[in-house]
C-alpha cells in the first residue's frame, strides 16, 4: 500500500468510526434525549426480581456502508490506470461498503442487561437497557416510561 493510499484511508476510517459512534442506540438509563426533556413521563414502582446479561445489536444505519464505500472508492481509484482503475474503483466501493457496514455494527454493539421487575401495582415487566445502573435482585426501583413507549429502570 502506498503512502498516498494510507493518507486517504486513515481519515476515511476515522470518519466512519466517529459517524458510527454517533449512531449508537441510547441504552444508558441515565441519559435522556433532547425530546424527552420537559416531557411528562409515567413512573411505576417495583422490585427487581432478576437481571440477566444480554448483547445489544449494533446499529445498521447505513452510515458505515456509505463511509466505507467512499473510502474504498478513493483507495481503488488510486490503483492502476485506465480500465483497470475503473475496476479497482468499483471493487473498492463494494468492498469498502461491506467493510464499513461490518465496522459500524461492531463499533456500536454493546453489552446490556434484561431487568425483570415485579410491579407494586401487580404484574411483571422486563426492560433491556445498558449496564450503567448495576441493579441486583431485591433493589427497589422506578420504571420511567416516556410517551414514545421507551422505558428505563432506575433506583
Amino acid at each position: 500500500m502506498s503512502f498516498r493510499q494510507i493518507i486517504t484511508l486513515v481519515p476515511c476510517l476515522g470518519l466512519m468510526v466517529l459517524l458510527s459512534l454517533g449512531c449508537q442506540a441510547k441504552t444508558n438509563p441515565n441519559v435522556y434525549s433532547r425530546g424527552q426533556a420537559k416531557r411528562l413521563q409515567r413512573v411505576q414502582m417495583g422490585e427487581v426480581i432478576s437481571v440477566r446479561p444480554v448483547e445489544i445489536e449494533g446499529s445498521k444505519s447505513g452510515v458505515g456502508a456509505v463511509a466505507g464505500a467512499v473510502g474504498g472508492g478513493l483507495i481503488g481509484s488510486s490503483i492502476g490506470k485506465g480500465r483497470s482503475r475503473g475496476v479497482a474503483t468499483g471493487v473498492g466501493i463494494v468492498g469498502g461498503a461491506v467493510a464499513g457496514a461490518v465496522i459500524e455494527e461492531k463499533v456500536t454493539h454493546r453489552r446490556g442487561v434484561e431487568v425483570t421487575v415485579r410491579l407494586d401495582a401487580g404484574g411483571h415487566i422486563s426492560i433491556v437497557q445498558g449496564t450503567q445502573e448495576n441493579l441486583i435482585p431485591g433493589d427497589r426501583v422506578r420504571i420511567i416510561t416516556s410517551p414514545d413507549g421507551s422505558a428505563r429502570v432506575v433506583r
